[in-house]
Parts: structure tokens; sequence; C-alpha cells
């Protein structure tokens, strides 16, 4: 069988039986690389189902591995409490949610997003905050033990793969070669990160020296850990305060 756009053979088979009247529409979107995960309705992320749709970033393989990196972190934390900001499928904190007693909240700008979270809380029986925040402009009402975030941070003419023109396009590109999220959260997590908090993001393949910069800026003491991807690329951050 002649496999479409790198389609693995069962995921096809899954799309024949939720697209049996239209099939051909849906070859034609993926001849123009449009997102399987979008089609599908649902990405399998750290063993966890997780609904997707236009609304919101697909979740990726790296993303996953922020998650066990930070549930091992936070095994040495007497922490209670966390804020996911930029959380958009709320992938990362069900995740935590599931493996970790923690309080968590989760932010987004975009109410499609956020309903999108709440879905995802609903259907994994976890229990999480979901409310809109434009982080840019505002900051959380409370205080947290630690801030997590995979903010957008692609530069407004970096080269990306062609299924990403049909994600929001809020939730991937970000000003200031990529680090406005980043200076803007270092820069305002004073007001609400409890003393001996963490701050943990993900991060351009390119942007650590420059994120590391900024939070010694902000947080001249902190312990600053910067961990690899699967590919050996910088990709997370720890700010331990």
């Amino acid at each position: 069988m002649k496999l479409l756009n790198n389609i693995g053979t069962a995921d096809l088979k899954l799309l024949k039986e939720l697209y049996p009247n239209n099939f051909n529409e849906i070859e034609q979107k993926l001849k123009e690389n449009y997102p399987i995960q979008y089609l599908i309705g649902y990405v399998d992320f750290y063993n966890t189902k997780i609904n997707v749709n236009k609304n919101v970033l697909i979740p990726r393989f790296e993303t996953g591995l922020l998650v066990d990196k930070t549930i091992k972190f936070l095994k040495n934390k007497n922490y209670n409490s966390l804020i996911d900001i930029c959380t958009g499928s709320g992938c990362i904190a069900i995740s935590l949610k599931k493996h970790t007693n923690l309080e968590i909240d989760a932010c987004d700008i975009s109410e499609e997003a956020l309903k999108v979270a709440n879905i995802n809380a609903l259907e994994n029986n976890v229990n999480i905050n979901c409310f809109k925040l434009d982080i840019l402009k505002n900051t959380p009402n409370k205080k947290y033990d630690c801030i997590i975030s995979n903010p957008p941070y692609v530069l407004e003419n970096e080269y990306t793969s062609p299924e990403t023109k049909y994600e929001p396009s809020i939730a991937l590109y970000a000003r200031n070669n990529g680090l406005e999220f980043y200076e803007r959260i270092l820069s305002t997590a004073n007001n609400y990160l409890n003393k001996n908090g963490s701050i943990i993001f993900e991060i351009g393949a390119t942007q650590s020296e420059a994120i590391k910069k900024i939070a010694s800026y902000y947080f001249p003491n902190s312990k600053i850990t910067i961990e690899k991807d699967y590919n050996n690329y910088d990709r997370f951050i720890f700010i331990e305060i």
C-alpha cells in the first residue's frame, strides 16, 4: 500500500473508518500537509489522550520530555502549587496533575484553546483550574511554587514544517527574536512566584544562552540548568530561585 504524506498504515486505516463517505477530501488534505492529528482529533501525549483541533498547537514529543523531566524535578521539591502559562490543549497541566499532588492552574489568551483544555481535563478526570489570561499584559492574581510554560517562541520569519501553517499562529510565533514571552514571564514572575520557587521553560533550540542571560538578570542568585531534547538540542531550562 502506498502511504500518503508518510502516514502509517494504522493511521490510514483509522482515517478511512472516521471518514468513510468523504475520504477523497481527507486524502487531498493530507497531500496538502494538513495535520493528521487534527483529522483524527486527538494525540497520545505522555500516555494521556489529548484532544486537539485547529485552535490548539499539536503537542510535540519534546513537550512530553519536558513533562517527564518536570515530574522528576518536582519529586525533590516540597511544592504545593503550579501554573502552566500558555497551556493550549492543557497537555502539560493535565499530565502533571496525573502524576503529582500539586494544585494546578492553567491559563491561555485563547478562549477556544481553553475550551479544549477543559474538555481534556474532564475526559482525563483531573481537576485543574483553567482561566483566560494575556500574560503579555497581565499576571496571575495569586502566587505559586512553580511556573511552567511552553510559550510561543518561533521567530516570525523562521522556517517551520509545512504542517504548522494550519496551527494557530498565536501559539507559535513571538517577537523580539522569539524571546518576548520568556522576558515577560521572567520580568514579572516575582509578582506570582513564591519564595524558593522555580520556573521551567521549553525553549527554542538556539535560545538557551539568551534566556539564561535574561533569567540571570532578574534572578541573579538562581540556579539555572539547561537540559537537552532527544536530538541533543538545548530545549528545556530549569530556574531555581
